[in-house]
């Protein structure tokens, strides 16, 4: 059994276009501890997926099972692979919750199957299924660079309150970035700030550098968004955001009764609302 982490953004900013369409990125992620469970097993040949959500794909187009498909290709191997999953995180909401699935799945597989590859060889497998999911395998506090996939650990050890909302809208990630490309761009996050604000411990310095340049485009169209982020400053917040393209908003909290009470005031309006911390 495997623990699939969600992810948030604690910076995301825009830094260019590849000749390959894709935008290069530098954002702040932080794992925290909200997971998905996966469970992989050895069968004799082919790969199955079952899932306790019956909206998931369990075919090719689930990227858990593309994950099994790479590693048996890479491999060179006739193998496979029984696996479920159990969904806990907002499926599109900017939280890596699939790229986390395809993440768990290579690194049980190659337990499974007695370690036919290295780490470092597990990312390039997985860098090729998506970029967020080296980072997934990885987690923790990290600088991603290029399109998410270049890393740099950031060295920070507190653990932070924190409380998620996701809404029931639905956001297209493409085009939130293509959408991004017509608007002039938003000032950019303060990354070194935030970067020094985790290496210091300094927990105000942290939630007053949160910045994502993509919220605006998101909220743009859905302003449930800026509505979150705002009922979560007002019932004690000390800074929210969205993360990645979106619909997620979280904020962070020093009292956990004010969080505690944010939560369930979100409760009766929401049903992916999530309290817990930062890893």
């Amino acid at each position: 059994m495997a623990h699939s982490y969600a992810k948030i953004n604690l910076t995301l900013d825009i830094t260019g276009v590849r000749e390959d369409g894709y935008h290069t990125l530098e954002t702040i992620m932080q794992t925290v501890n909200l997971f998905d469970l996966i469970i992989v097993d050895k069968q004799s040949h082919g790969i199955k997926i079952t899932t306790n959500k019956k909206f998931l794909p369990t075919n090719e187009k689930n990227i858990a099972y593309k994950a099994a498909d790479a590693f048996f290709k890479a491999w060179g191997r006739e193998k496979g692979a029984k696996i479920l999953i159990h969904k806990n995180i907002p499926v599109s909401a900017g939280l890596a919750g699939g790229s986390g699935n395809a993440g768990a799945t290579l690194l049980s597989l190659n337990r499974l199957y007695n370690q036919p590859f290295s780490f470092e060889e597990l990312l390039k497998i997985g860098a090729a299924l998506g970029a967020d999911v080296p980072y997934c395998m990885s987690g923790g506090t990290q600088l991603g660079c290029g399109v998410g996939d270049i890393l740099t650990p950031i060295e920070h050890k507190s653990k932070y309150c924190i409380l998620m909302v996701t809404p029931p809208i639905a956001v297209s990630t493409p085009w939130v970035y293509s959408e991004f490309d017509n608007i002039p761009k938003p000032a950019s996050p303060d990354t070194a700030a935030m970067i020094d604000a985790l290496k210091n411990e300094d927990y105000y310095k942290m939630c007053a550098n949160l910045s994502n340049v993509l919220e605006g485009v998101t909220a743009e169209k859905h302003p449930v968004i800026r509505g979150i982020k705002e009922k979560m400053i007002l019932n004690g917040a000390n800074g929210a955001l969205m993360s990645g393209s979106g619909p997620t908003v979280f904020g962070f909290f020093d009292d956990y009764k004010k969080a505690k009470v944010s939560h369930d005031s979100f409760s009766h309006i929401y049903k992916d609302v999530y309290l817990t911390t930062t890893l």
